[in-house]
């Protein structure tokens, strides 16, 4: 549709209104601003949820395999041979063999449930996530069958430093003439990893594999084989290659069935608050359209006199189209370049809200996450800014019509 400089002007100067016009000009700025906030709101959400679950899946990944490989007969004997059989396979990054248990750890009369991983130092030395984000302490001291390495919220819910002693407390005891006895063993601390993952900082232990396996008794035995791939995104593509080569002794589960309810629920919660949100959208769209159709109604003379002078009904029909439609182009316009601004700056915004207030806002203990992650696509916000711009261009129609349509002789006589 194009605009000549009359229309233009008209649509503008409506746009400005007078004294008397005041209601109609409040109607059009809370038009304006509840589509800024709209979209506004509805692309700083879009970018924390993409974010927060981008950050969940690299973490999870990170720490966890693409793909686990367990025995179907208990624990696995012969891991070294299933080691190798799996490195040959192509799209196959890395294997790491482990014990994994529960655990009780206890230091200075404080008790906090874990898991204990044990892992060789080569294996763990590869895993960036751990051995890039050691924050005390050096990782090179899981060498020491007598040390461990924990999270550092572990640390600090335990009062804890690199050198201090814990006791680790398995849940499977020692048959003894008295009855149970609980089997436990103290570890010497040699270092404190902090990976930015709440469950995994606060619960995670690493310690040398002998170590391990002398802990939980499975003698020369590994009770996983942890299979990280090149693009875990491929990992249909490489899994059926993994089963055959570990046969049918053993079963394998991936990252997405180990997590399917938590990603599931995420996508489901990211969809709803879509939903919900453009609905402010479509109410500040309504606005446009009860504004637009008060203004008409305002300008029933002014369409009279613009008709006897020779305007078209294309004319007028173009200015109340132009005059409803900016405010939303506008208002699209504000919210993209807030709601923008705001997800990239949005951990140095907490940051500051928290030191004016001074309370936590997005505790890790809730969100998993030490900090508040925000990821823009492009795609979700082409669609946020179409979506506003299809309703706000679609409010005014109608009332701009019905401006084309009165009658001049009409309009005059009633004024």
């Amino acid at each position: 549709m194009i605009f000549s400089a009359f229309e233009r002007l008209v649509a503008m100067r409506y746009l400005r209104a007078r004294r008397k016009e005041g209601f109609i000009s409040v109607i059009a700025g809370f038009s304006l601003l509840g589509i800024a906030l709209g979209v506004a709101t509805l692309i700083i959400v879009m970018a924390v949820m993409n974010g927060f679950r981008e950050e969940l899946l690299g973490r999870i990944l990170g720490v966890n395999g693409h793909l686990t490989v367990a025995s179907l007969d208990g624990n696995i004997k012969d891991f070294d041979d299933l080691d190798e059989r799996l490195r040959s396979i192509d799209g196959v990054q890395a294997v790491i063999p482990q014990v994994q248990g529960q655990v009780m750890v206890t230091a200075q009369d404080k008790a906090r449930g874990g898991v204990a991983r044990g892992i060789r130092l080569d294996d763990l030395s590869q895993r960036k996530i751990i051995a890039d984000n050691i924050v005390r302490g050096n990782i090179a001291s899981l060498d020491d069958e007598d040390t461990v390495i924990i999270g550092s919220r572990l640390a600090q819910a335990l009062r804890l430093g690199v050198g201090d002693s814990i006791t680790l407390v398995s849940p499977s005891g020692n048959t003894t003439v008295i009855g149970m006895v609980p089997r436990l063993k103290s570890y010497r601390i040699g270092a404190l990893f902090e990976v930015g993952m709440y469950e995994y900082d606060s619960s995670f232990i690493y310690m040398p594999l002998s170590s391990a396996q002398t802990f939980f008794r499975t003698g020369d035995t590994v009770n996983a084989v942890e299979v990280f791939l090149q693009n875990p995104q491929k990992m249909l593509n490489v899994r059926a290659e993994i089963e055959e080569a570990a046969g049918t002794r053993f079963r394998t589960y991936d990252w997405q069935q180990s997590n399917a309810s938590f990603f599931n629920a995420i996508k489901v919660e990211r969809n709803v608050m879509f939903l919900i949100l453009s609905l402010i959208i479509l109410v500040a769209a309504f606005n446009i359209l009860s504004g637009q159709t008060m203004l008409v109604k305002d300008k029933g003379r002014d369409i009279a006199v613009l008709r006897t002078m020779g305007a078209t009904q294309g004319m007028i029909l173009r200015v109340f189209f132009l005059s409803g439609a900016s405010i939303g182009l506008m208002g699209t316009l504000i919210g993209f370049i807030l709601g923008l601004s705001f997800a990239s700056n949005i951990e140095s915004i907490r940051q500051a809200l928290q030191n004016l207030t001074g309370t936590e806002l997005f505790s890790a203990e809730i969100y998993f996450l030490s900090q508040l992650p925000a990821k823009v696509d492009t795609v979700e916000v082409a669609q946020v800014v179409g979506m506003a711009l299809f309703w706000s261009f679609l409010a005014p129609l109608w009332p701009a019509w019905r401006a084309a349509k009165l009658d001049p002789v009409e309009a005059l006589r009633y004024e």
